[in-house]
């Protein structure tokens, strides 16, 4: 499979509640603050939520652009948690985090509920891996708050998006999809300088699926938004590299290497100091060096 890295557009900002995201070629990176006991890879590592904080301001400290806190597993098979629970999880952590860190929060959930006080407690993105369409009342917290969002294509729900998943082309069905919800979002009332798209690494993809989406990230360029990848530690990692038991991290970096040569903005990751340290000797040795264009 050849890698295409001619990208003639690529968008320079991103429009948050309060603040602007600036990308250079470099990308971004949204350090994961999982406060739940069952996310697949450290599930229960930072479910309290002093742990949780301390965790979050550490990613800071190693160079996280966004600090992305989720209170329910959307692992494969994971089991929805309540909206009490998840907000039990989340409001205290999201609350801490802005008031120790001048970091952006994201908030990842699907449920408007949760959105809505956690926008209230200091965060400024949300991040919803049903792309916007689980909750009727997403949309309008979105609106009403003046929050970024960043839409995910899934295909399924976790319960069932790994059972058998298929394409017709994986990345241009999923650029159709995302054209649509980018279209949807305007027509809504949200601002299209606050919307993100991530087209959903291991959310109802084959391994085939992901690996095909990492090599031409970079054609989600042409929807002129901010591009969002979150491929970090997951399963299709574990198969290149033949052990599903073994750690992810290095494997994790090099696919990132791969989305910051196709100009990818954000790129989720567990590893912040590790990926920002990879990216940093990569763009110092030309590794974006003409693959990356601007769209104003």
């Amino acid at each position: 499979m050849s890698l295409d890295v001619r990208f003639p557009v690529r968008s320079r900002r991103w429009q948050l509640r309060h603040t602007v995201l600036e990308f250079d070629n470099s990308p971004q990176l949204m350090g994961i603050v999982n406060v739940t006991p069952d996310s697949f890879s450290d599930g229960g590592r930072w479910f309290e939520t002093v742990l949780a904080v301390e965790h979050g301001l550490r990613l800071a400290e190693e160079g996280a652009s966004i600090l992305d806190v989720g209170g329910e597993s959307t692992r494969p098979y994971s089991q929805p948690v309540s909206e009490a629970e998840e907000l039990r999880r989340v409001i205290s952590v999201v609350q801490q985090l802005a008031e120790q860190t001048d970091v952006p929060i994201s908030i990842d959930t699907s449920k408007a509920k949760v959105a809505k006080e956690a926008l209230a407690a200091g965060a400024q993105i949300i991040n919803d891996v049903t792309g916007l369409e689980g909750d009727a009342g997403m949309i309008p917290v979105a609106i009403e708050s003046g929050a970024a969002v960043c839409a995910m294509h899934m295909q399924g729900t976790p319960q069932t998006m790994q059972d058998n998943p298929r394409y017709d082309n994986v990345v241009s069905d999923i650029l159709n999809y995302l054209q649509q919800r980018r279209q949807r979002l305007v027509e809504a009332g949200v601002a299209a300088e606050r919307i993100c798209l991530d087209p959903g690494i291991g959310f109802g993809k084959s391994h085939q699926h992901n690996l095909t989406l990492v090599a031409h990230c970079g054609q989600f360029h042409s929807l002129g938004c901010p591009i969002l990848i979150g491929h970090s530690r997951k399963g299709f990692l574990a198969k290149i590299i033949g052990n599903a038991q073994a750690d992810r991290t290095f494997a994790t970096v090099g696919a990132a290497l791969v989305m910051a040569q196709q100009g990818i903005q954000v790129i989720r990751v567990h590893d912040v100091l590790a990926t920002k340290q990879a990216l940093a000797a990569f763009v110092a040795c030309g590794g974006v060096d003409g693959c990356v264009g601007t769209l104003e």
